[in-house]
C-alpha cells in the first residue's frame, strides 16, 4: 500500500505544481515531487520491473496509456514490427496491478464515453439525424441455398 500512497502524493504535488503562482511554490512542489520519485525508485528495488507487453484496442487508448507511463517516469516503447497499438514497458508487477492498470482502465472508460458522446452528437447534428442501426437482411445476394 506504500506505493499507492506515494502515487497519490505524486498526483497532489503535480496539481500543486501546475497551480503554483510563485517561483517559491513551484520550487517546493518540484522538490517534493523529486523526493517522492526517489522513494518510488527505492520501492522498485523490492519489486523489480518486468517487461510488459500491453495491447491496446485503438490509438486513443495507446496514447492515453503511454502518457500515464511517462507521467510516472516510465519510458514506453515497442519493438520494430510490433503493431502501433502495442506498448512495451518495464514496470513492477505490483505497480501494474495496484496503480497503473486500474488507473488506465478508469481513464480509458471516461475517454471512450466522451468520444462516443461527441461522435454521436456530431453525426446526429451535422451529418444525419437518423443514427439507427442498419437493417439486417437474412440472405446474402447471389446465394441460392
Amino acid at each position: 500500500m506504500e506505493e499507492k500512497v506515494l502515487k497519490d502524493k505524486l498526483r497532489l504535488i503535480e496539481a500543486l505544481f501546475a497551480g503554483a503562482a510563485t517561483a517559491g511554490e513551484r520550487d517546493a512542489a518540484a522538490s517534493a515531487l523529486e523526493r517522492i520519485r526517489k522513494r518510488l525508485e527505492t520501492s522498485q528495488q523490492v519489486d523489480p520491473p518486468l517487461e510488459y507487453h500491453f495491447s491496446m484496442l485503438d490509438m486513443w487508448s495507446r496514447r492515453l496509456f503511454a502518457a500515464l507511463l511517462r507521467r510516472y517516469g516510465i519510458r514506453p516503447y515497442r519493438y520494430s514490427r510490433q503493431r502501433h497499438t502495442t506498448v512495451m514497458a518495464k514496470v513492477s508487477k505490483r505497480f501494474v496491478d495496484e496503480t497503473l492498470w486500474p488507473e488506465f482502465q478508469e481513464m480509458n472508460r471516461i475517454l471512450r464515453a466522451y468520444l462516443d458522446e461527441i461522435t454521436d452528437r456530431l453525426i446526429t447534428e451535422d451529418i444525419y439525424a437518423d443514427d439507427s442501426e442498419p437493417e439486417i437482411r437474412h440472405e446474402l445476394p447471389g446465394r441460392t441455398d
